[in-house]
């Protein structure tokens, strides 16, 4: 064999020892489920201060299957998207609150976002999502979508899958996000104003806020991590946290409109 060819091949089977060994170390890093004993619980709230976005019109008329998504009209011809939903005592909805940095802990019992077209409408409107794990949307109207799944960041966004034709059937696939996003941002084609968003976890210590913006996050292992607050149009937040050993620790997060 050529000195050449041999040098070429050590290279070659050094690069594969390498990228296994690299994949070892992500599969290694990666959350480890254990029994959590003494764990900590994060509650708090999440409220919006200012004055409330408009939200945006869509006028049935120009765009398909008017009668049918009109019956979640406005009574004028027009349907209403309202992004930032607040309640009465301004605690802000749809916001995904993440804990950072945890390796090990409870079990990670989230598999499979399920979503659905409802009234020409994504259900919910804001979703958790998991890497390498299903999606799986189920169309309960008497039309059909056209369904296409983006990921998210400032300046780009990149198809994960796209449906022309969500019917009642519906469909099912394997969410895989490339580089560092963690942002899915949902519409179709044929309904501008169906849209939805979701964001991947990486481990179960996390909550979705509902109207009072509250929310609580239990079987936290003692430590020193960062907590997130993200709101699919309004940005995110986040801090640093310590807890103890059944501890329970009060951390309140602010967004303002933009």
């Amino acid at each position: 064999m050529p000195v050449r060819t041999s040098r070429f091949l050590t290279c070659f089977f050094n690069s594969l020892i390498l990228s296994a060994c690299m994949i070892g170390t992500a599969a290694a890093e990666a959350y480890e489920e254990m029994p959590v004993s003494n764990g900590a619980t994060v509650t708090g709230t999440v409220q919006f201060v200012g004055e409330l976005p408009p939200p945006t019109r869509f006028e049935l008329r120009r765009y398909y299957d008017r009668v049918y998504c009109g019956a979640l009209s406005d009574g004028s011809g027009y349907r209403v998207l309202r992004e930032v939903a607040v309640g009465e005592e301004q605690g802000l909805k749809d916001v995904i609150v993440t804990i950072e940095g945890v390796e090990k802990g409870k079990p990670f019992e989230f598999q499979e976002t399920k979503l659905q077209a409802n009234i020409c409408q994504f259900v919910p409107f804001v979703s958790v999502m998991r890497n390498e794990h299903p999606l799986s949307v189920v169309n309960l109207d008497s039309v059909s979508h056209d369904l296409q799944i983006y990921e998210r960041e400032r300046e780009h966004i990149f198809i994960m899958f796209h449906r022309p034709a969500l019917t009642k059937a519906g469909t099912s696939d394997l969410i895989r996000f490339t580089g560092n996003r963690r942002g899915v941002t949902m519409q179709c084609g044929m309904h501008p104003y169906m849209q939805g968003h979701g964001l991947a976890v990486e481990n179960p210590y996390y909550a979705i806020t509902g109207m009072a913006g509250t929310f609580a996050i239990k079987d936290l292992p003692p430590g020193t991590y960062r907590i997130k607050a993200w709101h699919p149009t309004l940005g995110e937040r986040e801090q640093a946290i310590t807890v103890a050993d059944n501890g329970s620790t009060s951390v309140g997060f602010t967004f303002e409109a933009k």
